[in-house]
């Protein structure tokens, strides 16, 4: 599983010009899955997420949890993080789960941050997205279950 994290000032996603989903301070979330991924890469990755310190203190540090500035998060399914471009110039897919394995491990994964008591704001599996992101800082960090 990997988790493209991005602390966001504000930031929404859209299908057909209706927004789905939309935060105001928080994360935004790329999340791709692989059918070897487990319940165990799901729970990591929420608990490393709803744990890191991203957010400034009064001293300007990053100190913070998401929950200590009542952020919330994004999340947004994103097959194309595991997209493999070694041969080509057209990115093989076969390294991300297909949508039956890949959509329920993605709901449980929004389940699991939501159980860490965050707001979770979620795009629509498998449909053509607009996303748009204030970055904050920036701020951008990888996350890769496989990679502890």
């Amino acid at each position: 599983m990997k988790v493209v994290l991005q602390r966001s000032k504000a930031a929404s996603v859209a299908v057909n010009g209706e927004v789905k989903g939309a935060i105001t301070k928080g994360y935004v979330l790329l999340v791709g899955i692989t059918a070897d991924d487990t319940t165990d890469d799901v729970t990591y990755a929420a608990r490393k997420i709803a744990a890191m310190r991203l957010f400034e203190d009064a001293e300007g540090k990053m100190n913070l949890a998401i929950d200590a500035v009542q952020g919330q998060i994004l999340s947004i399914s994103q097959f194309t993080l595991y997209a493999d471009t070694k041969k080509g110039n057209r990115p093989s897919f076969i390294q991300a789960a297909p949508p039956a394995i890949a959509k329920p491990m993605w709901e449980s994964f929004n389940d699991a941050l939501r159980a860490h008591g965050l707001q979770v704001e979620t795009g629509v599996f498998g449909a053509m997205m607009d996303v748009t992101l204030v970055n904050d800082g920036p701020v951008t960090i990888i996350l890769d279950t496989k990679n502890r």
